[in-house]
């Protein structure tokens, strides 16, 4: 299995995505699209529905061709080596895809045999893999039997038998209860602490800063922002001061001096009983200045205080123009476009 060695991401990249395109009919899923993930890390693609997530993972996994652009994972040329990619490459789609009529162990056990594993091999992992994913006592139960949170474990054990080096989540925790999902979030943690380098598409912010390091926002097959969370949080610019009095009893005094302050950019200040402080926004430094100037002036004694970026979620509002889960009611969904092209 030779690798192509131009991949332009360089070596330390694992998935280098370089121009990539692909039309449904007029629409464009992906437009151009560049995307670097490094070697046993977690990029979380971001974006909306219809946003062209799901049609990336699909290319990345040779189960679509795009029309034009490149793209190399794990160092093979996914266009020109696609037999031998997927020999080191995992996913696990939005809905858990097993056979139900097959108990656990002989999903993974199947999985094995056509990833040409022995079936020696094939069973010691399927076991070992069972056993990880809190399977075992009901490895020969049939999967449909199987409530939903299980068949999601079961399907990532599948993406795992072949040791990838390379694992593509999209959208892995849809439809879980909270506690499933972090059940999940807990093995994909794990498995990125074994080396694993995992492309991740979520609508969940909380998701996106649990797992992912790095951040892609693509929107209407276009990349419209990418960097670390706190990198993009400091792009959409303003932070939220966060004050504590040194007696309670002075919180409402506290938020009134705030109030009155009058200063351009900040706005009516917001009492939290619950910690005992009061949240200000501020644009800049000397604003910062202002508020601890005008605060002492009261006669009033600071506590505590602190400054806090923006949450994700205001921040995939502020790049899109869209709420993270609201989807885009002009824009067939990827699956309805994929559908419409066979």
């Amino acid at each position: 299995m030779t690798r192509i060695d131009k991949n332009p991401g360089g070596a330390e990249s694992a998935v280098t995505v370089r121009g990539l395109v692909k039309h449904y009919g007029e629409t464009k899923a992906l437009d151009g699209v560049d995307v670097d993930v490094r070697e046993g890390t977690v990029l979380g693609v971001l974006g909306p529905n219809g946003a062209g997530k799901t049609t990336l993972v699909r290319c990345l996994s040779t189960l679509v061709t795009p029309d034009s652009g490149t793209a190399f994972v794990a160092g093979y040329d996914v266009l020109k080596q696609p037999r031998q990619l997927r020999r080191v490459i995992g996913l696990t789609g939005q809905y858990a895809s097993v056979d139900e009529k097959l108990s656990g162990r002989e999903n993974l056990y199947m999985i094995g045999r056509l990833l040409d594993l022995s079936r020696k091999e094939s069973r010691s992992r399927a076991d070992g893999l069972l056993e990880r994913f809190s399977l075992t006592e009901a490895a020969k139960r049939p999967a449909s039997t199987y409530s939903g949170g299980m068949r999601r474990r079961l399907d990532l054990a599948a993406s795992m038998i072949g040791s990838p080096a390379v694992l593509y989540l999209d959208e892995p925790t849809t439809g879980l209860d909270p506690r499933t999902r972090n059940e999940v979030w807990a093995e994909v943690k794990r498995m990125v602490a074994d080396g694993v380098t995992v492309l991740l598409t979520t609508q969940y912010m909380e998701e996106a800063e649990q797992l992912a390091s790095e951040l892609t926002v693509i929107d209407r097959g276009k990349v419209i922002a990418n960097g670390g969370i706190d990198e993009l949080k400091a792009k959409v610019g303003g932070r939220t001061l966060r004050v504590r009095p040194a007696d309670p009893l002075e919180l409402r005094p506290l938020a009134n001096a705030l109030d009155d302050l009058g200063l351009t950019g900040i706005a009516t200040s917001t009492v939290d009983a619950e910690s005992g402080t009061v949240l200000v926004p501020i644009l800049s430094d000397e604003q910062l200045t202002a508020v601890v100037g005008a605060v002492t002036a009261r006669g009033i004694t600071i506590g505590s205080i602190a400054t806090e970026l923006p949450s994700l979620d205001e921040v995939f509002l502020s790049i899109t123009g869209h709420k993270a889960s609201a989807p885009q009611d002009a824009r067939p969904s990827e699956k309805e476009l994929e559908e419409a092209a066979v």
